[in-house]
């Protein structure tokens, strides 16, 4: 069978390139600049001394509604004109085995389509530097096009572009958007840019600028920041890749940021603005800056509104991640106020990368600071302290058993906010001496002070009592004498016992087969039950167990039970709930009966 050819829509695939490629008319001024500096670049490759300009006209300048965007590049000749111009997807910046040649901003053979964005017609006057008549292109949104000489010759090499405006794209050809495009676009181009009498170009890329001082330097960026971004930066780092042929400045932000947006960055390239929201530039962890940064290697993507993802920007991504790493080391080294300033900021972007680089995990050891039974402090200062310290990695677990293991002498540090575990458990890697255990509660109890045995003897009454009623509940009863004496009761269960639970769990609400085989695993687990420790210190709960009434037992104690649940952030269970109401419920009616031998 024969082969064909692929019939091509013309009309439909300038509809798809031009208002479908790009994400907003206003590229169109960017696309007609960049052709236009990539022929300047491809003419002075061979005329070093050839003009660099590119004039714009905006309609009204030439007494009509045209906007006309002139070049000194290189120009076309006809037979150029014919193969460039009237062939979707076909470049001169290309080698001759098709690979993207790096002096030019634009690779694609796409960018006039971008012209059909705003109009419905694309004239291009061109004169080529090898000699030969002024050609004219003529292309429509259709897909038609014809070619022929000028009616007039240009008195110069290089090309003109017009544009008419369609009916409802006027917005787009005023004075003030075009200038304002164009200084948004190429203000940091190497040609001299002018919107009719205004010149855009002439100042120098401003991390490049020269200045008298460090210190005139800093305000000038700053400036410059405030002009971006809208903020005064924390701190300004430079940066370099020179594989990428890339530089800017990373301006450090003064507030805290959201972890969960992505940070976006303003990037040119070869001194053209690709956009001023490009992503992935940098590691996710480093959302407390913004960029600004100009490369000569890098790939856009089809439209030039993002980065092609590669090999070179994944290098770039790491050495400028590695940059950032550098620069907070030497602040620990040089500026620890300004250090302590940015982590009080911007410590989870820190503590996100000491996860896995020593450098940070040592910088987040001495300098962050953690939330301790002691208070707030660094882990370095709290090792000191605590030789033999423990973390939770709950919060509500830490803020329920802080106060009562500092008084047992045990160091606690809360683990439960977002890497501290991680960070916590990885100290060991730095020093084994460092290696801080995690808290089972259970062992708490093995701190606590008994009771002399004259009190416990008298006590056996009141603990069988005590031990009926709460053990429906499956939670044991111990009275022991802790501090702080503010503390009338602690539930304490074992990371066993809360594995049993879980078991229980689940055995109740399988299915029959399911809970014969979750019975199977139930010999295997520790026979730990929860605690409910009484602490004989407090005035309240010493009073409570000198109670006689195995009624009013069952009542004080379940009480102390939800309490201690309570304060500690323990999930109630439905059976919990219900035993706290009765307490309740029950002590109340106890308190308000009329007869008062009935409370005796």
């Amino acid at each position: 069978m024969a082969e064909r050819a692929f019939q091509v829509d013309l009309r439909g695939v300038v509809d798809l390139l031009s208002r479908h490629l790009y994400s907003s008319p206003r590229v169109y001024l960017r696309e007609l600049l960049q052709n236009g500096v990539d022929a300047i670049t491809a003419r002075r490759a061979a005329d070093p001394q050839a003009p660099a300009e590119v004039h714009i006209e905006p309609p009204g300048t030439g007494g009509d509604d045209t906007l006309r965007v002139h070049d000194s590049g290189i120009g076309l000749t006809e037979e150029q004109v014919h193969e460039l111009l009237a062939t979707i997807g076909r470049s001169a910046k290309r080698d001759e085995l098709g690979y993207a040649r790096h002096e030019f901003l634009g690779q694609f053979g796409i960018g006039l389509l971008s012209g059909f964005l705003v109009a419905d017609e694309v004239e291009v006057v061109t004169r080529s530097a090898g000699g030969g008549p002024t050609i004219r292109w003529i292309g429509r949104a259709d897909g038609r096009y014809r070619v022929e000489k000028a009616a007039e010759e240009r008195p110069e090499v290089g090309t003109t572009v017009v544009l008419r405006p369609r009916p409802g794209c006027e917005e787009w050809f005023t004075t003030r958007t075009i200038t304002e495009l164009a200084r948004e676009y190429g203000s940091l181009l190497p040609v001299t840019l002018t919107v009719g009498p205004t010149p855009v170009t002439g100042d120098a890329v401003p991390w490049r600028a020269a200045h008298a001082t460090p210190a005139r330097r800093r305000a000038a960026l700053e400036s410059y920041c405030r002009e971006l971004f809208g903020f005064t930066p924390l701190d300004i780092i430079d940066l370099e890749v020179p594989e990428a042929g890339l530089s800017g400045v990373a301006f450090v932000l003064p507030t805290s940021a959201n972890p969960t947006a992505r940070a976006t960055h303003r990037v040119y390239l070869k001194r053209m603005l690709l956009a001023g929201n490009v992503p992935d530039l940098l590691p996710d962890w480093a959302f407390f800056v913004r960029c600004v940064v100009d490369a000569e290697e890098l790939r856009p993507t089809a439209s030039r509104e993002a980065l092609y993802e590669d090999d070179l920007l994944g290098h770039v991504r790491e050495a400028l991640g590695e940059r950032l790493r550098d620069w907070l080391v030497a602040l620990s080294q040089s500026d620890p106020t300004r250090l302590r300033e940015f982590l009080r900021l911007h410590h989870i972007g820190v503590k996100a990368l000491a996860v896995h680089d020593d450098g940070m995990l040592e910088l987040v050891y001495r300098w962050l600071e953690f939330e301790t039974s002691d208070g707030a402090m660094t882990l370095a200062e709290f090792a000191r302290r605590h030789p033999d310290a423990r973390f939770t990695r709950d919060v509500d677990e830490f803020r329920g058993l802080s106060a009562v293991s500092a008084a047992q002498g045990i160091g606690l540090v809360n683990g439960g906010y977002v890497y501290d575990a991680e960070i916590i458990e990885r100290l060991g890697e730095l020093d084994p001496k460092l290696r801080l255990r995690p808290l089972d509660p259970g062992e708490l109890s093995t701190r606590f002070g008994m009771v002399d045995s004259a009190t416990g003897l008298r006590l056996r009454d009141f603990l069988a009592a005590a031990e009926g009623a709460m053990d429906p509940l499956g939670c044991a009863v111990v009275v022991r004498e802790y501090a702080p004496a503010a503390v009338p009761a602690l539930y304490l269960t074992s990371r066993a016992a809360e594995h049993q639970a879980e078991l229980n769990e689940s055995r109740a609400a399988a299915d029959p087969l399911w809970a014969d085989v979750l019975g199977a695993l139930e010999p295997a687990l520790a026979a730990d039950r929860p605690r409910l420790v009484l602490n004989h210190a407090n005035p309240l709960t010493r009073r409570v167990t000198t109670l006689t009434d195995p009624d009013l037992i069952a009542l004080a104690v379940r009480s102390l039970y939800g309490q201690a649940l309570l304060h500690g952030r323990h999930p109630l269970r439905p059976a919990d709930t219900a035993a706290l109401n009765q307490s309740f419920l029950g002590l109340l009616d106890w308190a308000v009966r009329s007869d008062p031998e009935e409370n005796t």
